[in-house]
């Protein structure tokens, strides 16, 4: 049954609607009430919209990023070996897992780093302070030239834990390159056994120590080392870089070695390095490539810097670091994060920026838990104050 519906007229009585639907809607609009009506059901359609688009999107899965591409040699020209042919078919750990940790004894054992020059202080003691956290069992021993090492550089390059040790300059033979000039200085570590030291891992101070390395001071060779690598055709060497090197300590070999410094047949320019080579080129015991992520590696052989990451314990900022200016000037520690940024972007197409963002994240923490020390370091030489 379909009641009668009315309205009411102009005159105030009430007049019976059109039942009929054409005449419905004339009169609908005679009222006035079509315009407002059409804004509300815009208004609810866009609101429908709204909601049903943020429940589709809010309940999506955030998009997965692309991969990155696969590292290729920077120069495919160089002739090959197995290393720049790197393919990820071993994966078993460098060290064998039933090895265990052998208890050592702190004293006869050693982390040691030369200074020779002011602007190395910060990386110094950031080399500390990344060995204090990989939990290294060793005393922390620093080489230095008291004529060419301020009292400034001094005091912040010891602040995270090395102790330091002055010893006399081994003059360089003729024809040494100009800044590697004082580097003969680290074979006074040889006589550390003077020290009670029996065992000593050697670390430049543009590495960063990433993990424990403890199992290297049980090795029962005198010497060992990292293969070095180049950039031109020479590649991957049998040479050892001399930057990170194990070492049993011998005052008789030291005797020995500096006897023969200006007398050995070897390619000056390249100072202690190629003497070294020389010395111990029959003996040495090469060590994984995981005691010494030499940034060249990166660059010749990106696939496998990438696959063996895991198993890097140490770092080596050989083609730029991240601690100094041009001619190896001194940055100041107020400006050191800023300036490893400006590096990172700018040096070497920025292939090495995440590596100097872990140089920069441990500068940051060194600083923030030795602030006081490295305060009281710029107070004493009246120079500055640090904020």
């Amino acid at each position: 049954m379909q009641f009668p519906r009315f309205r009411r007229s102009d005159k105030g009585s009430y007049e019976l609607l059109p039942t009929d639907s054409v005449s419905a809607v004339k009169v609908f609009k005679r009222s006035g009430m079509a315009r407002p009506c059409k804004l509300l059901a815009s208004i609810l359609v866009v609101a429908s919209l709204c909601i049903n688009f943020f429940f589709i999107f809010a309940s999506a899965p955030p998009p997965v990023p692309p991969p990155e591409p696969e590292p290729q040699p920077h120069n495919p020209d160089l002739r090959p070996n197995p290393v720049d042919r790197y393919q990820a078919l071993h994966h078993f750990p460098v060290i064998d897992e039933a090895w265990g940790h052998v208890p050592l004894n702190r004293k006869e054992h050693a982390v040691v780093t030369v200074l020779t020059d002011d602007a190395f202080a910060s990386a110094v003691a950031t080399l500390g302070h990344s060995i204090r956290k990989a939990n290294i069992t060793a005393r922390l021993i620093m080489l230095y030239l008291p004529e060419f090492v301020s009292e400034t550089s001094l005091c912040v390059a010891t602040a995270s834990g090395f102790v330091p040790q002055p010893v006399p300059r081994i003059a360089p033979p003729e024809g040494v390159n100009g800044h590697f000039a004082e580097t003969f200085t680290k074979l006074h570590m040889w006589k550390l056994d003077q020290k009670g030291v029996k065992s000593l891992v050697y670390l430049d101070a543009d590495t960063l120590v990433r993990r424990n390395f403890d199992e290297l001071f049980s090795l029962p060779f005198n010497f060992a080392a990292v293969p070095d690598v180049y950039l031109d055709d020479r590649g991957f060497t049998l040479g050892f870089n001399s930057g990170i090197m194990y070492i049993r300590p011998s005052t008789a070999v030291y005797e020995d070695m500096v006897a023969k410094i200006y007398t050995a047949d070897y390619p000056r320019w390249e100072a202690d390095q190629a003497f070294l080579n020389i010395y111990f080129g029959n003996e040495v015991i090469r060590l994984p490539y995981a005691y010494n992520g030499n940034l060249a590696m990166k660059w010749r052989a990106g696939r496998m810097w990438k696959e063996t990451q895991n198993e890097q314990r140490i770092v080596h900022f050989t083609l730029t670091k991240p601690f100094v200016g041009e001619g190896y000037s001194a940055i100041p520690i107020e400006d050191m994060e800023k300036h490893v940024m400006e590096v990172a972007d700018q040096s070497w197409e920025g292939a090495f920026g995440k590596e100097m963002r872990w140089w920069r994240e441990m500068f940051s923490e060194m600083r923030q838990e030795f602030g006081e020390e490295l305060n009281l370091c710029y107070h004493r030489s009246r120079s500055q104050w640090l904020p």
